[in-house]
């Protein structure tokens, strides 16, 4: 039996223009676009708010605040999970990648002691269908722990595992070249003393010289051999850049640079970008401001990285404050990462995709989500 719905008196987005029309979906898919509205009275009138396709998020790592919401709290793991869930829909997100730090620079953090009931309550939540959006994982592996190998090989194998990334959060390493600024940030974010962080220094640094380089190499392997996306991350300079090439890498997250960011473009990747910095106008560690990537055609994909709110307010605010149109800026947090990730079926509202949609309606400047469907069925 075929199951049809109509919307109609919207505001459609699609890849490469916009305008007021109908979009029929028919059996979880997209069957239907049309300007103009549809006289039927079964069809949903929108109201003249938009309608864009289901928003994609490669890189966020807010489940770990559900999982942790203060420091040493235990949250139980699926209550956790939907917490998170249902913000990630009410952005607007209908696919999500959640990103799970296997290791961390700081040692065995929250972070890392929750890495398994992450793991394990996505995917049970996921095959029961408990999920508005859908999840898959986002491995982050940090390359200088002792068990990095270990954490990789035990989770890389799962069905949902959809994305490598490679990390390196030693000080002085990429994110933070300045020393003054790597101190400021671990003061200021960790609350240490300077003595504890000159240990804190020398001590990943002895990691780093012991374990990066062979880390690296055998992480990049054993997702080449599964036919993983690979991204790097926090790339500073172009020796970084030609690096990420010679792994195979596709995406370069959250370049710290204007320089990293113009060299992946050339080389042909990805380059992926923080939404809340382009909401706050700036890095709040004071890297490369994600709007002036936009404005120079070298971002590619925004993430909503820790506020998954901020990802539709940086697609609505991009058009104003990057001069870019409304369609360039959602395809940037649509069509651009599920391709890079390979998944075709979705990110666009054309004939033939999941009926992944988003109703949004602009209260002043302010872009208000008020229904989504992910694959015709409303989930929000």
């Amino acid at each position: 039996m075929s199951i049809e719905s109509v919307f109609t008196n919207a505001r459609i987005v699609i890849a490469d223009r916009e305008f007021d029309g109908t979009v029929v979906v028919r059996n979880r898919k997209i069957a239907e676009v049309s300007e103009g509205r549809c006289s039927a009275t079964s069809a949903v009138d929108l109201d003249g708010d938009y309608l864009l396709p289901g928003l994609v998020e490669l890189h966020t790592d807010n489940l770990e605040k559900h999982f942790s919401p203060r420091p040493g709290v235990k949250w139980p793991a699926i209550p956790a999970v939907m917490a998170h869930d249902t913000q990630v829909a009410a952005a607007g997100i209908t696919t999500v990648f959640d990103s799970l730090s296997l290791g961390d620079v700081l040692g065995k953090t929250d972070r890392v002691q929750n890495r398994g009931r992450m793991v394990e309550a996505i995917c049970a939540a996921s095959e029961r269908r408990m999920t508005r959006a859908e999840h898959r994982l986002h491995l982050r592996c940090e390359v200088t722990p002792d068990d990095a190998i270990e954490a990789v090989d035990r989770w890389i194998d799962l069905p949902l595992v959809g994305l490598i990334s490679i990390n390196d959060h030693t000080p002085g390493q990429r994110q933070f070249l300045d020393p003054e600024k790597l101190r400021l940030y671990h003061v200021k974010k960790y609350g240490m003393t300077n003595d504890e962080f000159e240990v804190f220094r020398a001590q990943s640094t002895a990691l780093h010289e012991k374990n990066a380089v062979r880390h690296r190499s055998e992480i990049v392997q054993r997702a080449q051999a599964r036919a993983l996306p690979i991204a790097s991350h926090d790339d500073a300079t172009r020796e970084h850049v030609r690096e990420a090439v010679r792994n195979g890498m596709t995406i370069a997250e959250f370049p710290t640079t204007e320089e990293a960011a113009e060299a992946s473009r050339e080389a042909g990747l990805a380059v992926l970008v923080g939404a809340p910095n382009v909401v706050l106008g700036g890095s709040h560690s004071g890297n490369v401001a994600a709007i002036d990537l936009v404005r120079a055609g070298q971002a590619e994909i925004l993430s909503s990285d820790y506020v998954p709110a901020s990802l539709m307010e940086a697609v609505f605010k991009l058009p104003s404050e990057a001069g870019i149109g409304l369609p360039q800026a959602v395809r940037l947090a649509s069509l651009n990462p599920a391709r890079s990730v390979g998944l075709g079926d979705r990110g666009e509202i054309a004939p033939d995709r999941r009926a992944d949609l988003v109703r949004v309606r602009m209260l002043g400047d302010a872009p208000v989500v008020r229904s989504v469907w992910r694959e015709g069925d409303r989930v929000v």
